[in-house]
């Protein structure tokens, strides 16, 4: 059994930005003016640590909820985490997301 922040591995809900899954511990959808929010937390170990802020600092991403197959082009529009020191080795940390669909696209 893998456990990742205290959840099980399976337990875990995976999403897709720009198709590079996320395996998120909370996911919230809703919407704001017609268009889609999402807001998730996920765990990053010191070792996904790098590609993951590569591609968050994208800023704009694909996104794809593959259990209520959901897909928008959204932008971050709230970012925080609970650690800084991610470079290093063996550290988690938690990574708090909300992405706001883009108006149009």
């Amino acid at each position: 059994m893998d456990i990742l922040n205290g959840k099980e591995v399976n337990d875990l809900e995976k999403i897709y930005l720009n198709e590079v899954p996320i395996l998120v511990s909370e996911l919230k959808e809703e919407k704001i003016n017609g268009l889609n929010k999402l807001s998730i937390v996920f765990p990053v170990t010191s070792k996904e640590y790098h590609d993951i802020t590569v591609l968050l600092y994208k800023q704009e991403f694909n996104v794809f909820i593959p259990t209520s197959n959901i897909t928008f082009y959204g932008k971050i529009v709230q970012f925080y985490t609970t650690i800084t020191d991610l470079y290093k080795e063996g550290n988690i940390g938690e990574f708090t997301l909300s992405l706001l669909e883009i108006d149009g696209e």
